[in-house]
């Protein structure tokens, strides 16, 4: 893997982990309240859709390791440029059941390490 590739999937993984600590111990009727807590989530959901495509741009064969890292690219555009379509508890969902998964892929990818990283033996 490249390096430029393991800064984005870095990316992914602190924009995800930050989603899950900022929804840790709350609801969908939580999220639903807090308009603030709505807009930091969309925004992270952008970060990883947007770091997702790059990664496809510069390293395809590592993003298509990512389940569904299309609709995941597609998410971050209806985010972006149809965000009066948003369902809030799609986003709820996807935080709930799809988010834990993506990251454990992330990770895993991320123990590889990157082609010219002069700290591996």
């Amino acid at each position: 893997m490249q390096l430029e590739s393991a800064k984005y999937l870095e990316d992914i993984r602190e924009a995800g982990q930050t989603v899950l600590q900022a929804t840790a111990a709350r609801t969908l009727d939580d999220y639903l309240r807090d308009k603030l807590l709505r807009l930091a989530v969309e925004r992270c959901f952008e970060i990883i859709g947007e770091a997702l495509r790059r990664l496809d741009e510069c390293d395809h064969e590592t993003a298509t390791k990512i389940t569904d890292f299309k609709q995941i690219i597609g998410f971050r555009n209806v985010l972006i440029h149809g965000y009066s379509l948003l369902k809030h508890d799609r986003v709820w969902r996807i935080v709930e059941h799809q988010l834990p998964a993506l990251l454990a892929e992330v990770e895993a990818l991320l123990t590889v390490p990157p082609v010219g990283d002069v700290s591996s033996p």
